[in-house]
């Protein structure tokens, strides 16, 4: 190589670096304006954020009041995307989230359909209870998800860029729920589990929320910053020890005579969960402003990127067996 490519190659490199610095220091600063608003859910809101980055879509678990919704409004807004939310329930028809054809009459007397596009969009959209809708309307949700664009009367219309889903579910009433079933669940890059804040973190929501004036969330980035982030997340390097990790994990996770683990699996997760691991390792480097994963990112992602992807045999159930313990252990292994 001459002098001249060496030279090429090194500004290359260094520019590259430059903008992986900048964007990192744009996505911390979106996390910093969350933090002002969301308080006692660090993690929640980092795996939320890794889940945007990585270009997936992300399923919120907990019970009411825990400030789930609230989330998805001021990620919206610091992220400076156009956010709605739909409330499902029962009788909500598939229609009422894609959109419909209406017909209209000129003034010519002429006859045409005109499109009236639904809720899904938006570019961060909220299906806030969306274990409530009929399987009908959830497949059509899911189907938006995983094709990008909708078909109505045989026309089809591409969603906004970037358009992410954050759906959440309550994991208490069961009665008049539609459960997700599994194949549809792997839509999700991540299960993410809300639980309660700590003493500390729930004074401070008591301080913050009931008195005369509440803090609102700013804009820290915009929707151009965010999609070039999510494309500088899939040029970061890799190493062959975070890769073999991935890899590793996923196929232990997989029922199969290797472990005593492996037989307590009934079903596990398919390569894209492995796919999902990598783009969220990545993610999850840049946010903390690393240039590349460790295996500690695997780690701290596996069990949200595979929990909702695998289950256990009867046998591990009736044992008292649970899916977190089962990742743990095999997490054990890898680290």
């Amino acid at each position: 190589m001459s002098a001249t490519g060496g030279e090429g190659l090194e500004k290359l490199e260094d520019m590259i670096v430059r903008a992986a610095e900048a964007t990192s220091a744009h996505v911390r600063d979106a996390k910093a304006a969350i933090g002002t608003v969301i308080f006692g859910q660090d993690k929640v809101v980092e795996q939320a954020l890794v889940t945007i980055l990585s270009g997936g879509h992300g399923l919120l678990l907990g019970v009411p009041g825990l400030a789930k919704t609230k989330l998805v409004e001021t990620m919206g807004v610091v992220l400076g995307l156009d956010a709605r939310r739909i409330q499902f329930t029962p009788d909500l028809m598939p229609a009422d989230i894609l959109g419909t054809e209406v017909l209209e009459e000129s003034q010519s007397g002429k006859r045409s359909f005109r499109f009236i596009s639904g809720p899904v969009f938006a570019q961060l959209l909220m299906a806030d209870e969306i274990n409530r809708a009929s399987p009908r309307t959830q497949s059509a949700l899911l189907q938006a998800m995983q094709e990008q664009h909708v078909t109505v009367a045989g026309a089809r219309h591409d969603l906004p860029k970037p358009f992410h889903v954050l759906a959440t579910q309550n994991p208490l009433e069961q009665e008049g729920t539609y459960p997700l079933p599994e194949a549809q669940l792997d839509r999700f890059l991540m299960e993410i589990d809300v639980g309660y804040p700590d003493r500390e973190a729930e004074q401070k929501i008591l301080f913050e929320t009931t008195g005369s004036e509440e803090t609102r969330p700013k804009a820290a980035m915009t929707a151009d910053d965010l999609m070039a982030a999510q494309r500088l997340v899939r040029r970061l390097p890799v190493g062959e020890s975070v890769v073999d990790a991935i890899l590793k994990l996923v196929r232990s996770a997989r029922p199969g005579p290797d472990s005593s683990e492996s037989k307590l699996i009934a079903w596990g997760p398919s390569p894209r969960a492995s796919q999902a691991l990598m783009l969220a390792v990545r993610a999850r480097a840049l946010l903390d402003g690393r240039l590349a994963p460790s295996i500690d990112d695997v780690l701290d992602l596996a069990e949200p990127v595979l929990k909702h992807r695998m289950a256990l045999t009867f046998t591990a159930r009736a044992e008292g067996e649970s899916i977190e313990a089962v990742i743990a252990r095999l997490k054990a292994r890898v680290g």
